[in-house]
Formats: C-alpha cells, sequence, structure tokens
C-alpha cells in the first residue's frame, strides 16, 4: 500500500470540501454566510409577509446597516444566488430583493439562529458577567 504525503491528502480534502481547510473554498463561503449583516438581511428577508423587501425597508428593519454596507451584502446576496433583485422602473425606482429557494434554505437555519440568540442572551450575559467577576478578582 503507497503512503500518501500530507499535501496530497490537503488536496484530496479540499476536493472533498472540507471546511476546516483554510483554501477550501467552502470554507470561504461559511465566512461570507456567517457575517452578521447576511444573518439579518436573510432572516429579515425570511420573515417578510410577502416574502420581499424593499431596499429601504430592509434599512428601516436592520437598525445600524449603512447603505454602504447594505448595497454591499446584497450584491454579494445576489451574486451567490442566495437573493433576487427587482427593479421597477417607476419614479421613483423600485427595487424588491427576495430570496431565492437556495437563500430560503439557509434563511431557515439563519432565523434559527437569530432566534436561539434572542431567547438565550439573558443566560449567556449572565456567564459573561460570572467570567468577567471571576476574572477581575483572581
Amino acid at each position: 500500500m503507497a503512503t500518501r504525503t500530507a499535501a496530497s491528502r490537503r488536496e484530496d480534502a479540499r476536493h472533498a470540501y472540507d471546511a476546516f481547510l483554510k483554501e477550501c473554498p467552502t470554507s470561504q463561503l461559511l465566512a461570507r454566510i456567517s457575517d452578521k449583516w447576511v444573518g439579518l438581511i436573510v432572516s429579515a428577508l425570511g420573515e417578510a409577509e410577502d416574502r420581499s423587501m424593499r431596499y429601504s425597508d430592509l434599512g428601516r428593519k436592520i437598525p445600524g446597516v449603512s447603505q454602504k454596507m447594505l448595497t454591499q451584502t446584497l450584491r454579494s446576496l445576489e451574486r451567490d444566488g442566495l437573493v433576487t433583485r427587482t427593479v421597477t422602473p417607476t419614479v421613483p425606482v423600485r427595487v424588491d430583493y427576495r430570496l431565492t429557494d437556495l437563500g430560503s434554505s439557509l434563511g431557515c437555519l439563519l432565523s434559527s439562529v437569530k432566534l436561539w440568540a434572542e431567547n438565550h442572551f439573558d443566560e449567556v450575559s449572565a456567564h459573561r458577567d460570572g467570567y468577567d467577576h471571576a476574572a477581575a478578582t483572581s
């Protein structure tokens, strides 16, 4: 049985999409979808009543996101096939965003993470306070 080099094993793993490897494309995708603004935008679109939202409505729904970050994030989501952008030629122009089927499948996961954070923040905060207090007194 032939032995394989570490480089050979890494190359094989890269082709098998191993997100633990920095150079793996899935690692890059994981970094993208774990971005704070991606999670909030995808969750907001998933919770929208008619499943689409105007750019200005997204900006209002997500306080703290700058126009630049909202635009950049929406463009990256559109590029990745997670969001569709529809322009309606009115005065002023109306731009709507909607999750694709692929984006909706991600939205279910990110909405669950958002809900977990909302439901468990008090518990996490108490642990933080205890940890900080113990670290300050030792």
